[in-house]
């Protein structure tokens, strides 16, 4: 009987496990998941004892917002790994957990809210085109005094990258200490300021918003926001004290195959977009620790970094 044909899932969740992070023989691989993530989960699980791990899959409840912290036990168990993957429908990315997992030597991968669909898509992106544009991306942005970011509806921003590394998220996890966001595809920075205004149309995990709305900025920090999702947006934000509203990082993404659907994993990747988030930022290369970190998509962007032109109403130029 003639086996059947890995499927677009089984091949994305394979890049992941073998690609991404060349999971090898013996290594510990903690996932941690949630019920939202569990069939992924337990792909994941699957996937890293086939490649002769010793995996161990962990469930928690879902966190409240995007940089909440896990379960003491599943922090406990991020730290003793050699590798993690974390779909939890909640970003670990910004959390202490995840933090002191990298500083204890462990490579990893957060995926928050990431969906069978959408993994199985951007995975399948040239990842040779997409590695390359994200550290150019990344070079650029470590280089760099400022950018400026504008687009048709009105946004006008301008973000001081003094002293600031840029990040290439281009899916290669392979090396000591490597941590990322999967599905990959951005090139990304945490400013030391910023001032003037966006028109957002992803507001995290807050959903899309019918029209852009404005989020105006003022000496690095939210001043206001207005439209159905701005005060929402804020709330979000005042839940963790005044620190939340500081600008956390600013992102470009380089992924061909990431779609706009409301969900700022992918929307976030989508080429020519640029994202600018607010709250925690210390893992990084940023200063503030919160327990929240909240990204907004702006759509037919055009972008200047260090002077340099990167984006031209959204078309990808650099």
């Amino acid at each position: 009987m003639r086996a059947m044909a890995p499927t677009p899932l089984d091949l994305a969740v394979q890049t992941v496990v073998r690609r991404c992070l060349a999971v090898g023989e013996g290594e510990h691989v903690v996932i941690a998941a949630d019920p939202p993530s569990r069939v992924l989960g337990e792909l994941f699980y699957a996937e890293a004892g086939g490649a002769g791990a010793e995996p161990v899959l962990t469930m928690m409840e879902p966190r409240p917002n995007d940089g909440a912290e896990p379960p003491p036990a599943v922090a406990a168990a991020l730290r003793s790994a050699d590798v993690f993957i974390a779909p939890a429908s909640r970003s670990l990315s910004h959390t202490d957990a995840r933090r002191r997992a990298t500083e204890a030597g462990a490579r990893g991968a957060t995926l928050p809210g990431v969906t069978e669909d959408m993994l199985a898509r951007l995975m399948s992106v040239d990842f040779a085109a997409m590695q390359a544009r994200c550290r150019a991306l990344a070079a650029l942005l470590s280089e760099a005094v400022d950018a400026h970011v504008t687009c048709p509806r009105g946004t006008d921003l301008r973000l001081d990258l003094r002293g600031r590394t840029g990040i290439s998220d281009d899916g290669d996890l392979t090396g000591d200490r490597a941590f990322g966001n999967l599905p990959c595809g951005e090139g990304f920075i945490s400013p030391a300021g910023g001032e003037g205004v966006l028109y957002a149309k992803t507001f995290a995990n807050l959903g899309m918003a019918e029209e852009p709305e404005p989020v105006e900025v003022r000496a690095g920090r939210v001043a206001d926001a207005g439209g159905a999702l701005g005060g929402a947006f804020l709330a979000a934000l005042d839940a963790h004290g005044e620190l939340a509203r500081t600008v956390a990082e600013l992102g470009v993404g380089t992924n061909e195959h990431a779609e706009l659907g409301g969900n700022v994993l992918e929307d976030e990747k989508i080429l020519g977009t640029v994202h600018v988030a607010f709250g925690a930022s210390q893992g990084i290369g940023g200063t503030v620790q919160v327990p929240v970190h909240l990204d907004l998509v702006v759509l037919d962007a055009t972008l200047s970094i260090g002077g340099t032109p990167v984006l031209d109403g959204g078309r990808y130029v650099l």
